[in-house]
């Protein structure tokens, strides 16, 4: 007879913290991941109309910083490799920089495509849950789903190229990252361009849900909850310590300190 799953608590055995027999769960199984150290040279920067003005005068501009606002991602069966299945992966960068000479700062969008090929085996199951899906006859799809993890990229370089016009260059933004930028973009070839050298740390990976039986243990918190009762914020603060490294830095820091800083 097949195994089945009993309802009801689960059962302690022994003392507090001891073994609490086993327990089945839901979750989702890692079939492939892999990690990228990606040097992303000359990425074309989509200036607001404010910040073209001040390009077409300036002499050059230096980098600011870069934040990762959104990344787009789509799973796709290879046909000719069973198991297989590209990443497509497209970033979303807030770019800013100031310009010289006068320090002006300036804003633009970029956008880098990734893909990768990874491992997410077969499934043919259809599923269909009380929260609801897709659709009646459009059950959840069997593609593995894809996560991916990266930090904001490190701006290793800004430039300013001189370009003759052109025809408008065709590139689809999110409505909600349009909104976030506040102003309109010149996605065009008129003007003075402008391009971003980005170093990009990210983790992808493809996931399939999976059902586990696990050995399962009583947790029983030892340490106390810390807290207070007091209101005045300047009691607070006096306990917090002084930061003593902020104002006198190491000489050196070990080469792994910070992925940020150069090699």
């Amino acid at each position: 007879m097949a195994d089945r799953i009993m309802p009801g608590p689960v059962e302690q055995r022994g003392g507090g913290g001891g073994s609490a027999g086993r327990v089945h769960v839901h979750t989702s199984k890692i079939f492939s991941a892999c990690r990228d150290k990606d040097c992303i040279d000359d990425l074309r920067v989509y200036p607001t109309a404010s910040s073209q003005a001040i390009l077409n005068s300036a002499f050059s501009v230096r980098p600011d910083s870069a934040t990762l606002l959104y990344a787009d991602v789509s799973v796709s069966e290879i046909g000719f490799n069973r198991g297989y299945y590209t990443v497509d992966v497209t970033y979303y960068y807030k770019i800013t920089g100031q310009t010289f000479p006068g320090g002006v700062p300036i804003t633009g969008l970029s956008v880098f495509d990734k893909r990768v090929i990874l491992y997410g085996s077969e499934g043919s199951v259809k599923t269909f849950t009380s929260k609801g899906g897709p659709g009646m006859l459009s059950p959840a799809s069997q593609n593995p789903v894809a996560v991916v993890a990266a930090v904001d990229p490190i701006a290793l370089n800004l430039r300013i190229a001189e370009t003759p016009c052109a025809e408008t260059e065709l590139r689809s933004i999110p409505e909600p990252i349009m909104e976030y930028l506040g102003e309109e973009l010149n996605l065009c070839n008129t003007g003075r361009q402008l391009f971003v050298t980005l170093g990009q740390f990210s983790m992808i990976r493809l996931e399939r849900d999976a059902q586990l039986s696990l050995e399962a243990e009583a947790f029983v918190p030892t340490q106390e909850c810390a807290g207070s009762s007091d209101d005045d914020p300047c009691t607070l603060f006096s306990r917090v310590r002084f930061p003593m490294d902020e104002f006198f830095p190491p000489d050196s820091l070990p080469a792994e300190e910070s992925y940020r800083e150069l090699v």
